[in-house]
């Protein structure tokens, strides 16, 4: 049981900036020449490593399933992950992240057939913890840095794709 002395410690870490500050939100799509049976594996915690350079997860519990725990670092932050919804027959994943002192929120993915592939979806919805935060939040979720930040994951996933099939990128 925690004693009033460690509560009243919680309420006065959190500043009454990051208790008000609305969520942000961004989503966008991007295309890939594989269907999402293919792709969707690419979006674990084990997966992103074969596309993400630098992405090294560190699993606390679980695999892939809901409720499974792992670890990254990046960007001076540790992040802490946690499976929120994992349903692989629909090929959609759910994360809740908290990043360091820095924002905490969620990002979701899905993978819909589209055409000669799969339309890839990722949406973020992050809350900063402190003043800077919300001025990082607040850039990486304009419509242009995501987009950017998108074309990224991408290119990486696409030359992962081409890899796994044994052509050069």
């Amino acid at each position: 049981m925690f004693s009033r002395h460690c509560i009243a410690a919680l309420i006065l870490s959190w500043s009454s900036t990051a208790m008000s500050a609305a969520p942000a939100t961004q989503s966008a799509s991007f295309h890939l020449p594989a269907p999402p049976a293919r792709v969707f594996p690419y979006f674990t915690a084990e997966g992103e490593r074969a596309w993400a350079p630098g992405w090294e997860p560190e699993m606390l519990s679980g695999a892939v399933e809901r409720g499974s725990v792992f670890r990254t670092r990046a960007h001076g932050h540790d992040t802490v992950w946690i499976v929120a919804d994992y349903r692989a027959d629909a090929h959609r994943v759910s994360y809740a992240r908290l990043a360091g002192n820095a924002n905490m929120g969620l990002v979701d993915v899905a993978c819909d057939a589209d055409g000669s592939g799969t339309r890839v979806t990722v949406r973020y919805t992050l809350t900063p913890l402190s003043a800077q935060a919300e001025t990082d939040v607040r850039e990486m979720l304009t419509p242009e840095h995501y987009a950017a930040f998108l074309r990224e994951w991408q290119q990486s996933l696409s030359k992962a794709l081409q890899a796994a099939d044994g052509v050069r990128p």
